[in-house]
């Protein structure tokens, strides 16, 4: 991810805090009532995916929905004052469910990206990490992203590993989440999958004899943001503001030391 992006992010947000004075739960038609409907209602609804694995994920497959990102979204609504909810949907239904109003927020490791830019606001980031390729152990042709040029890889079309793997000259399999890529990668029917460092890591953590490995990361980082309707600008502010407050109590820092041995946040 090119740090430019993530700096234009972080001018949006300034904006958002500016302009944080508008949000209200009546005000004049066509205000900006995202923080005031919020607070009305007492809760914050986040759309998140619940199957990837460390950031949103049920407990022993079966159990409560925990995770980096759901930890982070809970301490950022105990901010606002309200309770955090949690609507589960694929990774490629998420925006269409923001936009929609399925929910207010969402919560699931969004990186920047131009185009993200442009159609929402975004928070400022509470997690930053690379983009690594994973390839199973004995396949030695892919060393680089340079080699993905012809290769077959798994990836959500709507996430920035997709746009990472398309530009690397990849041929892509649509899949709805990280499960099915690595289902995917383990069967051989495809070559590769390039996803976030952290998800790889601990999956090969907890997976020691999965047949994976990472071939290759990339050198520029990837910052993670709240996604929100475009206009939610006072809303945004507000998770901006009960962000930096979870920066410096040490929140942040603990939720990485528990997911990831690390604070991940900076």
């Amino acid at each position: 991810m090119n740090r430019r992006s993530v700096g234009l992010a972080g001018l949006l947000a300034a904006a958002s805090l500016v302009l944080a004075a508008c949000g209200g739960a009546g005000g004049t038609p066509g205000a900006d009532t995202s923080l005031g409907s919020v607070k009305e209602s007492g809760e914050m609804v986040f759309g998140t995916e619940g199957t990837y694995k460390p950031f949103t994920f049920h407990a022993s497959g079966t159990g409560a929905l925990t995770g980096y990102d759901v930890e982070v979204a809970t301490a950022v609504a105990g901010k606002l004052g309200v309770k955090a909810n949690f609507a589960e949907t694929q990774f490629d239904s998420l925006f269409a469910g923001l936009t929609t109003k399925r929910f207010d927020a969402i919560a699931n490791q969004v990186s920047v990206n131009p185009t993200r830019v442009e159609k929402y606001e975004l928070s400022i980031p509470y997690t930053v990490s690379r983009g690594v390729i994973v390839v199973r152990d004995n396949n030695t042709s892919i060393t680089a992203f340079t080699d993905l040029k012809g290769a077959t890889t798994a990836q959500s079309l709507t996430s920035n590993w997709y746009t990472l793997a398309l530009s690397s000259g990849a041929k892509v399999e649509a899949v709805e989440g990280w499960a099915q890529s690595v289902s995917l990668l383990k069967d051989g029917r495809v070559d590769a999958l390039v996803n976030d460092k952290l998800t790889v890591l601990d999956y090969l953590k907890n997976n020691p004899d999965s047949g994976l490995k990472i071939a290759a990361t990339t050198t520029d980082t990837s910052d993670s943001v709240f996604a929100l309707r475009r206009g939610s600008v006072a809303l945004t502010g507000a998770v901006d503001t009960a962000l930096k407050q979870l920066s410096a109590d040490g929140t942040l820092a603990k939720l990485g030391e528990k997911y990831f041995g690390q604070d991940v946040s900076r």
